[in-house]
C-alpha cells in the first residue's frame, strides 16, 4: 500500500505524521519512507538513517549545431518555457529554463539540435532501524522538482511482501506534489484549524479529487484557531481520521529532532488507530470501485 501525506501549505505537520506513522508500523509491517520534498527534505533529521547509495538525477538540454542551423525559429516557437531563442539569427539556449522534453530537437527541420545530459539533483537510499528511507535533493536553480520526485519514487512499489510505502509529499499543490501523489492508494491531508489552513486544505482536497485518490484529514495543533476546518470536512463528507492536540511539549520534542510516538505513548496508540482507519478507507474505496466497474460492465 502507498500512502501519500500532503498538505496545501508547508509547516502543517506532514513530516511529523510521516515519521511517526512509519515508526508506529515498523514492528508490524515492512515500511519504506520516501521524502519527496526534494527542495527541503527533513525526514532524515528525525530517523537519522545511514545512506548506503547515492544516485545522480539527470535531465537533458539542447545543443545547437550552428553550422546546420538556418535560424528558422521553429525550436523557439515550440518551446513553452522559453528555454531557447533565436536573436539576430543566433540561437541561444537557457539551460536553467529547459524542462528536457526534447521537443525542440524533434521540430528542427535541419536536424541541428541534439541533447546532452545535465544533472538536476540526486537521490539517496538508506535504512533507519528496519525502515527503508529514500530522499532527493533538487539542484539549486533547477525548476525540475517533479523529475527528482519521480526518481525518489522509482522502484518503491511492492519491493517487499505487504510493504507500506509512506510518501512525504512537497507542500502545496504544484506539479511536484502531483508527481509524488499519483498512483498512491490513499492521500492523507494534514492541516491546522486556522483560516489559512482551511484555504490550503481546500486546494489539497481539489488535487486529491482530481487524481481520484481516497482521502482523509489529520488536524494538527487541534485546539487553536476555530471550527471552520471541521465544518468544511463535515459538509464535504471528508473523514477526520486523527487530531494531534496543540501541546508545547510536542513542539519541543519536534524542535530537538525527537520522535513523538516514543516520548508520548498515547500518540502511538492514536497512530495505530489511524492506520486501521486508513485500511478501512482503502478497502471501502476498492469495494466501491469494483462495484461500479461491475455495474458498468452489466450495462454494456
Amino acid at each position: 500500500m502507498q500512502i501519500v501525506i500532503a498538505s496545501g501549505k508547508g509547516g502543517t505537520g506532514k513530516t511529523t505524521t510521516a515519521v511517526n506513522l512509519a515508526l508506529t508500523l515498523q514492528n508490524v509491517l515492512p515500511v519504506t519512507l520516501l521524502d519527496c520534498d526534494v527542495e527541503e527534505p527533513n525526514v532524515h533529521l528525525f530517523l537519522r538513517p545511514e545512506f548506503a547509495t547515492k544516485t545522480k538525477v539527470f535531465s537533458t538540454v539542447p545543443v545547437v549545431n550552428t553550422a546546420k542551423c538556418d535560424s528558422c525559429g521553429e525550436c523557439s516557437s515550440f518551446c513553452a518555457f522559453n528555454a531557447i531563442a533565436v536573436i539576430k539569427a543566433h540561437p541561444i539556449v537557457f539551460p536553467e529554463l529547459c524542462h528536457g522534453c526534447g521537443g525542440c530537437s524533434l521540430v528542427c527541420p535541419q536536424g541541428a539540435i541534439t541533447e546532452k545530459p545535465r544533472q538536476i539533483g540526486r537521490v539517496e537510499h538508506g535504512t533507519s532501524e528496519s525502515i527503508l528511507v529514500s530522499h532527493g535533493y533538487l539542484q539549486i536553480g533547477s525548476p525540475l522538482a517533479p523529475d527528482v520526485v519521480e526518481a525518489v519514487r522509482e522502484g518503491s512499489s511492492n519491493r517487499r511482501t505487504n510493504e507500506v510505502v509512506i510518501i512525504d509529499a512537497p507542500p502545496g499543490t504544484s506539479c511536484a506534489v502531483v508527481a509524488a501523489a499519483q498512483g498512491a492508494d490513499y492521500c492523507l491531508l494534514v492541516t491546522e484549524p486556522t483560516p489559512l489552513g482551511l484555504n490550503d486544505l481546500r486546494l489539497a482536497v481539489g488535487l486529491a479529487r482530481k487524481l481520484g485518490l481516497p482521502h482523509g484529514v489529520i488536524v494538527n495543533r487541534a485546539g487553536v484557531g476555530d471550527r471552520q476546518v471541521y465544518e468544511y470536512c463535515y459538509r464535504e463528507n471528508i473523514p477526520i481520521l486523527m487530531e494531534i492536540p496543540f501541546n508545547p511539549k510536542y513542539a519541543a520534542c519536534y524542535a530537538r529532532g525527537g520522535r513523538l510516538v516514543e516520548e508520548f505513548p498515547t500518540l502511538r496508540t492514536q497512530f495505530q488507530n489511524l492506520w486501521k482507519q486508513i485500511q478501512r478507507e482503502v478497502a471501502e474505496h476498492t469495494h466501491c470501485r469494483e462495484r461500479d466497474t461491475l455495474k458498468g460492465a452489466s450495462k454494456t
